[in-house]
């Protein structure tokens, strides 16, 4: 076993980039952050300088970065969603393994590039799924296993965006609009649309999607609501989106740190991003496309079925309710038990995660899961078995999910997985091969 401290490269630093490179500084017999790339001045140099990084290391673009000679173990990923690709391929070709910010990439061709050249070279690349890492995700597992339930029959699952969450990060923010980022489904859900397969532990057959962006566009405006927030919005005291309350006078650090792009912003900083950036317009009048809510029916091989809820018109957070042949799981990340129902018993239990100190909320680290995805990798890296852990090929098959879902909802048809599925490769041999 290889137990030496890994060196990482960072290429993107924004705060999925901070996430993950903190975790690691809190490990330092694991890690070793020893370079990074990041465009924004501000951001290169706080964490250059919170990672202890020798100037020559930091960068302005991966570019250069890459173009050096092999000097680390491993690259982290964590560009916007547009710009996986090309440094994850580029860093596969230096002989780097891979922590990789999901989604792989925005479109499903891509995906499956990236997969194919890290098996072609050989190389470990972990695709984020955190919420596989939490301890709410990793005990349900274990209860399936065991049997408790006996067989899964059925999977309800739920995904409450949260209205705010949705104002901030699918209507103002990044990724609004899919043209610049990716589709809702695979942004926000790939994570659930991995879990589910996960708990499941049989390959997705078929989905049926529908959905749409209903409240977050230009008709929904209210009367007299001016272009920004601060130029005097009649409804203001009452509009639980108001740019001013959520951002201006807000104690979110990552509220104000998204809006900015700095790490450490002033009220001036602020303020200034709300005159001039999205982040400041009414929600009503933003350049957001993607859906403020969406329902994925899904068979799995088998016959097993589940059905997927994303909404954003919730308080936030996620549920699942799991029916077997025996017996019931249901609970809610975050929470300290998992409720469990005996078909034979007749009765409830309520079964401890240990999971008091982990937290659901939208600034919660996704329950645990950033550590434990950077612990995870460190355990791939070095040969020791997570049974969280998922090769690139099945994480790509679960990306699959949601790109069948998306391609569901537009046409309005049934999805066979696999069929859908072998187009895309069949789309992505053919880029490769022009290139």
């Amino acid at each position: 076993m290889d137990n030496r401290v890994k060196k990482l490269i960072l290429i993107g630093g924004g705060l999925r980039g901070l996430a993950y490179t903190s975790a690691a500084s809190m490990m330092p017999d694991k890690f070793e952050v020893v370079a990074l790339a990041e465009p924004l001045p501000e951001r290169r140099e706080y964490l250059r300088q919170r990672l202890n990084i020798p100037e020559e290391r930091a960068y302005t673009t991966w570019e250069p970065l890459l173009a050096q000679p092999k000097f680390a173990d491993a690259a982290l990923i964590c560009t916007m969603d547009r710009d996986h690709c090309a440094p994850a391929l580029a860093a596969i070709r230096r002989g780097y393994d891979l922590l990789l910010e999901k989604p792989a990439a925005a479109v499903p061709e891509d995906c499956v590039r990236i997969e194919n050249e890290a098996k072609r070279c050989g190389t470990k690349v972990l695709v984020c799924h955190v919420l596989r890492y939490t301890k709410f995700f990793r005990a349900l597992k274990t209860m399936i296993g065991d049997g408790m339930i006996g067989e899964i029959v059925s999977i309800q699952h739920r995904e409450d965006v949260g209205n705010v969450h949705q104002s901030h990060s699918f209507v103002r923010g990044n990724w609004g609009n899919s043209d610049r980022s990716s589709v809702m489904i695979l942004q926000k859900s790939c994570h659930d649309m991995d879990i589910l397969q996960w708990l499941i532990g049989r390959p997705c057959t078929r989905v049926q999607s529908f959905g749409s962006l209903t409240y977050f566009k230009e008709e929904n405006a209210p009367e007299g609501a001016p272009e920004r927030c601060l130029d005097g919005c009649p409804v203001g005291d009452s509009c639980p989106y108001n740019a001013k309350k959520l951002y201006l006078e807000s104690d979110s650090g990552w509220f104000r740190t998204a809006s900015t792009h700095l790490p450490e912003p002033t009220d001036a900083d602020v303020e200034r991003a709300l005159r001039t950036t999205q982040y400041g317009k009414c929600v009503f009048r933003c350049d957001n496309n993607v859906v403020d809510h969406q329902v994925v029916n899904l068979e799995f091989e088998g016959g097993v079925t589940a059905t997927f809820s994303m909404c954003a018109f919730s308080q936030g957070g996620r549920d699942l309710r799991i029916m077997g042949t025996k017996g019931v799981l249901y609970g809610r990340p975050g929470a300290e038990t998992v409720t469990l129902y005996d078909f034979a018993a007749r009765k409830e239990t309520e079964i401890s995660v240990n999971d008091k100190i982990l937290d659901e909320t939208l600034v919660g680290g996704h329950g645990g899961g950033d550590t434990g995805i950077v612990s995870a990798f460190y355990d791939l890296l070095t040969g020791v078995p997570n049974f969280s852990v998922c090769d690139i090929s099945e994480s790509v098959a679960n990306h699959m999910i949601a790109f069948a879902a998306e391609e569901s909802r537009l046409s309005g048809t049934v999805v066979d997985v696999a069929a859908y599925t072998a187009s895309v490769r069949r789309a992505a041999e053919a880029t490769d091969e022009k290139e």
